[in-house]
């Protein structure tokens, strides 16, 4: 089963059955039972059917609010409504696909671009043993990408990478530039500290 939840669902809050488990594969599944999800746009509205935006999570299992935190609360839980932070489209046969996080989302001329993409793609590179994308600051684009490489192969070059990029990306999708480093920092669940990633390369 794949399953899809976080500690504020206190549960799984999407499952993939297991005959859907190798034709969906890297779907987080459908709404779990006694749950209901939808994925919406910055105003509230339903996406459709592909089209990328928060997923919401509703049901008896859901949080009742943080302890002591009750303007966290507030920003999550609205009518109703857990706002997980995550980005997500569903599918034409409510299968949903998790994108990235919305605070990890890259807005660059106008287009949001949603690093998890641009990491799968460095990382089908060979000499390339793991990436994490961040957003920095751009005079031109607002925000532009920074691909932050740790290499399987010490001759991997920057260039390299950006060619590798080139023809499975759009071009406004595209990192403007690379930086080597020896280990990206993860937390204890595998999770990319991307806010100790921005500190360190505060510009390009």
């Amino acid at each position: 089963h794949q399953v899809y939840g976080l500690t504020e669902t206190c549960g799984p809050a999407c499952l993939t059955a297991p005959e859907d488990a190798v034709r969906k594969a890297g779907s987080t599944g459908k709404a779990y039972f006694h749950t209901d999800v939808q994925v919406v746009r910055p105003d509230g509205t339903v996406c459709d059917t592909d089209e990328a935006g928060e997923v919401l999570v509703r049901g008896d299992h859901i949080m009742t609010g943080y302890w002591n935190r009750p303007d966290a609360t507030a920003e999550t839980l609205i009518d109703g409504w857990l706002h997980t932070g995550d980005v997500a489209t569903v599918d034409d046969e409510g299968f949903i696909w998790i994108q990235d996080r919305i605070k990890d989302m890259i807005i660059s001329g106008g287009e949001n671009v949603y690093p998890a993409e641009i990491e799968n793609v460095i990382l089908s590179h060979p000499g390339v043993a793991d990436v994490s994308v961040i957003g920095v600051p751009s005079e031109k684009w607002g925000e532009t990408g920074l691909a932050v490489v740790v290499r399987k192969d010490p001759a991997v070059t920057e260039a390299d990478i950006i060619a590798h990029c080139d023809g499975k990306l759009a071009r406004f999708k595209m990192p403007s530039a690379v930086r080597f480093i020896e280990v990206i920092p993860r937390n204890a669940s595998g999770k990319a500290l991307k806010r100790e990633l921005r500190i360190q390369f505060p510009e390009l």
